[in-house]
């Protein structure tokens, strides 16, 4: 890697805004590729005839394919360079999202769904490595926050746009409108400069940079705050298609509905990092979305199985305590990751790829374990706990 590869971004706005488009859109992508199929769930099921258990897992393989390979796709963007592992990302969750809008077999959903999140996760870890190689500190934090703003717009978007698609469409069309997405986002990534440095610390190979950036408790123990935090929303969101579709009686243009009460939920927590958090400090914020989310969640337990869920009142107590755990990890998650990925930003690409690798591997074994588990309410006992973890995590062990 020589010299002239070298690249910060310089103080030109449309080149900053270029570079947090594209990031922003890639993790758009990735997001609206579990929300836009949320609303569809009990639809696939009987389409198939699979299982509830099996349905929902093709939301948690989607999330541990997207998690498993993120630490090669972060070596790959230090070795390869950004533009060729980003390009070879897109074009495989184009491809598989094409086969998926044609799928007709349940198996095949299921390996489909596996490797359209492997060319997410690269996508999208290799968009937020584009943001860490050019702001740092309490400014990488204000730029992850805005990062949310896209994962916000697909969170509650995608969920309206998905329940929209199956009520008068198909539930397969969803996958065509992300094929979609992934080719405006390959175009769009032609023409945004990816040079980058290689940092010198990673000369001993993959493995040792992985070993010893895991071994810095400053890196780890965010990381696993964040990721906790996403396993708690994550297996929420799985389970609240049959919660809110069954328990509630909701038609799937309503549980479309609901999704932007959640992307409004997401924003406010966004733009309270975006605000306060050079005042307040990335450790501050951690622990404060973390308590929100843990108690959010004490609440849901309680009250679920006291029989106070139910009939309209309960769904009212529902939407908002979900709502609470959304704005808790839109405090938390940014603020985590700034962390992590700053005690570790002698290792560039790597510090990131093992911090989302980190984060999307707690998200997707917590969420498939989720579906094991009987929906009578044991599934509010699985996000309390990881909401608690993350928070004791961030209270005990993460230090300012």
């Amino acid at each position: 890697m020589n010299e002239s590869e070298s690249y910060r971004v310089p103080a030109v706005n449309t080149l900053s805004l270029r570079i947090m488009s594209l990031a922003c859109l890639v993790v758009f992508m990735t997001q609206m590729a579990t929300t836009i199929y949320l609303p569809s769930l009990p639809v696939v099921m009987r389409e198939f005839g699979m299982t509830q258990g099996a349905t929902e897992l093709s939301i948690s393989i989607f999330v541990v394919g997207a998690a498993v390979p993120v630490i090669f796709w972060g070596a790959a963007a230090d070795r390869y360079g950004r533009r060729i592992s980003l390009t070879i990302s897109l074009v495989l969750f184009i491809g598989t999202s094409l086969l998926l809008a044609w799928c007709r077999d349940a198996n095949l959903l299921l390996v489909l769904r596996a490797l359209q999140g492997i060319g997410a996760g690269g996508a999208a870890i290799i968009g937020r490595i584009l943001v860490k190689d050019n702001w740092s500190g309490a400014e990488l934090a204000k730029r992850l926050s805005v990062l949310s703003v896209a994962f916000i717009t697909a969170l509650g978007g995608g969920q309206f746009i998905g329940g929209l698609i199956s009520y008068y469409l198909h539930w397969q069309v969803a996958f065509l409108v992300l094929a979609a997405t992934g080719f405006v986002a390959l175009l769009f990534s032609l023409t945004v400069p990816m040079a980058y440095a290689e940092p010198a610390r990673i000369s001993k190979g993959m493995a040792h940079a992985y070993l010893t950036i895991l071994r810095r408790p400053g890196f780890f123990w965010p990381a696993c705050v964040g990721g906790l935090g996403f396993a708690t929303t994550v297996t929420l969101q799985e389970v609240s298609p049959f919660v809110m579709q069954q328990s509630f009686g909701l038609e799937v243009t309503s549980f479309g509905l609901f999704g932007l009460l959640i992307g409004i939920s997401y924003l406010a927590g966004a733009l309270t990092v975006n605000r306060i958090v050079h005042a307040t400090g990335v450790v501050t914020l951690m622990r404060r979305g973390s308590l929100m989310v843990a108690i959010s969640a004490l609440a849901l337990l309680v009250l679920w199985w006291t029989g106070l869920l139910s009939h309209t009142s309960g769904l009212v107590i529902f939407i908002l305590l979900y709502c609470l755990i959304i704005f808790g990890q839109a405090v938390m998650f940014p603020s985590s990751m700034s962390a992590a990925v700053n005690d570790g930003k002698d290792f560039g690409a790597y510090a990131m790829a093992l911090c989302g690798f980190l984060q999307q591997g707690m998200a997707g074994i917590a969420s498939s374990f989720a579906v094991l588990l009987e929906h009578h309410g044991t599934w509010t006992l699985a996000i309390l706990l990881t909401g608690l973890a993350s928070f004791l995590i961030a209270r005990f062990k993460v230090h300012a």
